[in-house]
């Protein structure tokens, strides 16, 4: 079976048609800091819009529990979307609720509402498959079809993401079709070299991917805070930088694999040591070897890779057709350890070929660090879903609109 697509849908003219879109976007003080994810939804919501669909968008935004809470309302999502639009949006204040209901019967062709965040309702992220399923029956009230658009959500077994889609004719968005084609790409013919860069905190969240990678990459760069792990089980000393020890037998492991492979594991050769963790914190440069040869001893941290590092690793990928990279070189967030990140991200710019952020923290340092969208070959808008991907895990909300892996 193949991926349904909109044109499976026929004409969507005058039906109404919910999209469900990942519009779970960073706030702070009630304002959105990062609306990567909203515009990543306009050209389905546009592509619907100018069929004369009547579109009923929903989404989650971020953990609310099951119960409404202010400070997770998609409110402000719905202004933005409507000046990303240039049309009104409306927004009901609840998800299933009497403004739910009028807001929907309201729309005309071509018009837009988006209903109160998902998460608001516990059916609809719970265990239960009876819950899922009558919280979907709801939703699906609102509907004469369904595009699935969110791929920062199709590795979740979610009422909005998997039962809605049994219940209306239904297929997916622009979105993640354009997802697909990409991480198609990147595991069924990538062009060569392949290079991809992994960083983030804990090697635990990447051993998935590094394994099902392995055999298809030519380099394999490891940074952020996982890279003190693979230092650890080749022998060096860490200080008190992140490590998960018992990771340590697994990381030799594909270490070994890797040498066996002929994939070159390329490890920092120097790194920011900090006195803490802290924007104030003093940090100095040192050799993987002298980490803990600074004035603060076993107590200093690596909070980000080192400048020669940073060099070599752009070379890599600047030579590299395709480049994947997921995960942040240091504490972005930082300005004193945001140097290897923007370093990478800025080679990343320069691949002649295909250069994918991989979402997640990856997507928001690019965007902090001032970089835009249109630099890069593709930034994904699901980090977690990208990964699981890349691991070859199956994914419920995908398989659900007819795609198998």
């Amino acid at each position: 079976m193949t991926l349904r697509t909109l044109e499976s849908l026929g004409s969507l003219a005058g039906r109404r048609v919910i999209v469900r879109c990942d519009l779970n976007v960073p706030l702070k003080d009630g304002r959105i800091t990062d609306d990567g994810r909203v515009r990543a939804s306009l050209p389905t919501l546009n592509a619907l819009i100018n069929q004369g669909a009547r579109v009923v968008i929903i989404s989650h935004l971020g953990r609310p529990d099951g119960a409404p809470d202010a400070q997770y309302s998609l409110a402000p999502v719905a202004q933005r979307l409507s000046e990303l639009l240039g049309k009104p949006v409306t927004f009901a204040s609840d998800t299933t609720g009497s403004a739910a209901h009028e807001a929907v019967a309201t729309l005309e062709d071509g018009d837009v509402a988006l209903l109160e965040n998902l998460r608001f309702n516990p059916g609809e992220t719970s265990k239960d498959e009876a819950e899922r399923t009558a919280f979907a029956a709801k939703l699906a009230e609102f509907g004469d079809a369904f595009v699935s658009d969110g791929f920062g959500v199709v590795h979740r077994k979610q009422a909005s993401v998997y039962e809605l889609a049994t219940a209306l004719p239904s297929a997916a968005g622009q979105l993640i079709s354009t997802e697909l084609d990409v991480l198609n790409r990147l595991t069924e013919s990538p062009e060569r070299p392949y290079a991809v860069v992994l960083g983030g905190s804990k090697v635990s969240d990447k051993l998935g991917v590094i394994g099902h990678l392995l055999p298809r990459v030519d380099s394999l760069l490891i940074g952020g805070g996982m890279l003190f792990t693979f230092l650890a089980a080749l022998g060096h000393p860490v200080g008190s930088s992140l490590l998960e020890a018992d990771q340590i037998d697994t990381v030799k492991g594909y270490l070994a694999k890797a040498q066996e492979l002929g994939v070159d594991i390329v490890l920092p050769t120097d790194v920011v040591v900090a006195s803490k963790f802290g924007a104030d914190a003093e940090h100095v440069v040192r050799s993987i070897d002298g980490i803990e040869d600074t004035e603060w001893g076993a107590s200093g941290l690596g909070l980000d890779i080192g400048p020669e590092t940073s060099a070599a690793f752009a070379t890599i990928i600047r030579a590299a057709r395709t480049v994947f990279w997921n995960g942040p070189m240091g504490v972005f967030e930082l300005a004193p350890f945001a140097a290897g990140t923007k370093t990478i991200a800025q080679a990343l710019t320069e691949v002649d070929g295909l250069g994918v952020v991989g979402g997640g923290d990856s997507a928001a340092a690019v965007r902090a660090l001032g970089f835009h969208d249109d630099q890069f070959g593709h930034i994904s808008t699901g980090g977690g879903a990208s990964l699981e991907f890349l691991e070859g895990k199956r994914l419920p909300g995908l398989e659900v609109l007819g795609w198998q892996q």
